[in-house]
């Protein structure tokens, strides 16, 4: 990776002014610089440039972020691409990154590949374009959907034709065998000539799937007439994954902002036709099941998330699905809610038929997900009966498990209650959370204890409490008087609890934002994951790192600053200096720390359940997994 330290003297060499002033026409306005923000549309200049803290800001909505961020969201850079372009510029050189050259040499033949890739599935999507401008037939059915030729190009919409080899006049060879690697060819048999080729798709319109870079990575094709199946979509490449992709993601960056939340539903042609009505925050997932990467991706460009499902029994059943994917992920800063249309609706046809005004109207009425999780917990219950109640709460609790620590988890734990005529505390008794709620008020902090209390944390028996009685003709014993020692400066100050894992890796990701990067995705969950603060900062950091790539602590701090959580992380983390020479290996055995007792509060609260089967299975792995993180040698999972 390329060390923090040249990053924050790059940017101390460049000029934002000069970089943003390339592309967006700046006008002095005081010490700073003001324009138009070309992340969305605007009337009246709201976007800032500041040459004294080299950053800009917009108060429009809400972009903010340095030189190299700025090449990133604008031009849709790679970070690595973003630090080079902004080296040429100053003749500085890039430095080699610390890993090994055979691990260099891997990098850089993936990269290759998948840049290969992407410049065949593009080339493939400028021919699908060019083939839709010369065939009415493609051109009059997406009119009457209500598509304008501005809506197709800015998605741009291409058609395939009905031809077996219509590629073969796209690429020079029809046998190259990156059109099979991609996706766009179908080849069947042996090498040889009875080896057969054709293309996938075939008298369809065409969807480009494009990642957040805006690189094409696949392809959604929908038949114009009647025929099976309705969508396809690309198969799974080194470029594509369906079960982390979202359609319309990169189209809607700008809308995400301007409207405050995602709007997820279920295909293209509803994304496209939301986008038509005004609606440009939809994006759509990619023929599967709504999965919980989908769901991080998401909160990564906004706190606030609506699912739009059909009113039939397909769409009901897309929704719990969708809702097993939030709940582990819906913390109490953040908003899920879910929208469900007449059974004769999907919002393509609802939106041009009732307008969007209507629709406007049906995502004001969404329901919350605190009131999703209780409907299908009650589906099918008759609550009047103590049979139903208690059908009801075994439906409702593994929902309820995997939200995480918080004041929702609380608040739905009493509804719950109140719905089957319990008290609170006697369902808190039943699913054994009174040690867990405990735990939680112990460990919010991510503070470590002591083997012993975070055993008797976990107790379904709440320990009792003794009051201490003091005898009436109690007077000290020993010589407990002050033998003339100095006074102890620090006693009446506010004590301060002492630094954790959580405290330490925050601050050294902090410090060095870059090393977020080579981390696992299973290190980024495990760090989301972290309740209170500490997960706060840790997505505030993914998405700021997301928009704007690796920054200084210095350009760290003044983006915590206009977010209004620098306080909170100083409070949480002491000081904080850039000369931090912590090393990167430091933050594994932190994230080994918090893995290990992850997984040891996981087996504590298996291990009370009585486990049987499967479930013991799960157990004997977990227990497998902390004596592999204990050992000497391990490394972070």
């Amino acid at each position: 990776m390329i060390p923090p330290g040249f990053i924050q003297d790059l940017l101390s060499r460049v000029d934002i002014v000069e970089v943003v002033g390339r592309h967006v026409e700046l006008k002095k306005a005081g010490i700073n610089h003001k324009g138009l923000c070309p992340f969305h549309g605007e009337k009246s200049p709201s976007f800032i440039v500041s040459p004294t803290r080299q950053t800009y800001h917009c108060f429009g909505c809400g972009v903010h972020g340095n030189a190299v961020g700025f090449l990133m969201e604008h031009s849709g850079l790679g970070f690595v691409e973003a630090v080079q372009d902004l080296a040429q510029q100053t003749g500085m050189q890039v430095p080699e990154d610390e890993r090994s050259s055979e691990e260099r040499e891997r990098a850089a033949q993936q990269k290759q590949r998948q840049a290969t890739l992407t410049e065949v599935l593009l080339r493939a999507s400028d021919h699908y374009r060019a083939q839709l401008k010369k065939t009415p037939r493609a051109i009059d059915y997406l009119k009457k959907r209500g598509l304008t030729g501005q809506i197709a190009a800015q998605f741009a919409l291409g058609y395939a034709p009905e031809g077996w080899r219509s590629l073969a006049s796209a690429f020079p060879s029809y046998d190259d065998p990156l059109l099979t690697e991609s996706g766009m060819v179908i080849t069947q048999g042996d090498e040889g000539e009875e080896q057969k080729r054709y293309d996938r798709f075939r008298d369809r319109i065409m969807f480009p799937i494009r990642n957040v870079q805006g690189e094409t990575i696949g392809f959604g094709g929908r038949v114009l007439d009647k025929g099976e199946p309705k969508y396809l979509n690309s198969p799974e490449t080194p470029v594509f994954s369906k079960g982390r992709e979202l359609y319309g993601l990169y189209e809607g960056r700008q809308g995400l902002r301007q409207r405050g939340y995602a709007l997820v539903v279920e295909g293209y042609m509803d994304v496209v036709a939301l986008a038509q009505h005004g609606f440009n925050n939809a994006v759509a997932t990619l023929g599967t099941a709504c999965t919980a990467e989908h769901v991080l991706k998401l909160f990564r460009f906004t706190e606030s998330v609506i699912f739009s499902f059909d009113g039939d029994a397909a769409g009901r059943r897309a929704a719990g699905r969708a809702l097993e994917a939030a709940l582990p992920h819906a913390t109490d800063v953040r908003s899920v809610k879910f929208l469900f249309l007449p059974t004769e609706h999907d919002p393509d046809s609802y939106v041009r038929d009732l307008g969007a005004d209507a629709f406007e109207n049906c995502i004001s009425e969404a329901i919350p997900l605190s009131r999703q999780l209780m409907e299908v917990a009650g589906e099918g219950c008759d609550l009047s009966s103590a049979e139903g109640r208690a059908r009801m709460l075994a439906t409702a609790r593994p929902l309820w498990q995997t939200l995480p620590q918080g004041l929702l988890k609380r608040q739905l734990l009493g509804d719950l209650a109140r719905r089957a005529q319990l008290p609170d505390q006697e369902l808190m008794g039943l699913w054994q959370v009174g040690g867990a709620a405990a735990q939680e008020q112990a460990h919010d902090d991510g503070r470590e204890h002591p083997p012993e209390e975070a055993h008797n944390a976990q107790s379904s028996e709440p320990r009792p409490f003794k009051k201490k009685e003091w005898k009436k003709d109690w007077k000290p014993s020993g010589n407990w008087k002050r033998r003339g020692e100095p006074e102890d400066e620090t006693i009446g100050t506010p004590r301060s609890a002492p630094n954790v894992p959580a405290d330490h890796a925050l601050r050294m990701l902090l410090l060095n934002s870059a090393w977020w990067e080579r981390l696992s995705p299973e290190d980024h969950h495990l760090l989301h994951e972290l309740p209170g603060i500490h997960g706060e900062l840790i997505n505030w950091l993914d998405r700021y790192l997301l928009n704007h790539g690796s920054s200084p602590w210095s350009v760290l701090e003044a983006a915590l600053a206009e977010d209004g959580l620098l306080e909170r992380a100083k409070r949480l983390l002491g000081g904080l200096h850039s000369e931090d020479e912590s090393e990167f290996e430091g933050l594994q055995n932190l994230l080994k720390k918090l893995w290990i007792a992850q997984l040891e509060t996981e087996t504590t609260r298996i291990a009370a359940s009585n486990p049987q089967g499967e479930e013991f299975e799960r157990y004997k792995r977990l227990l497998a997994q902390i004596r592999t993180l204990k050992a000497p040698s391990s490394t972070p999972t």
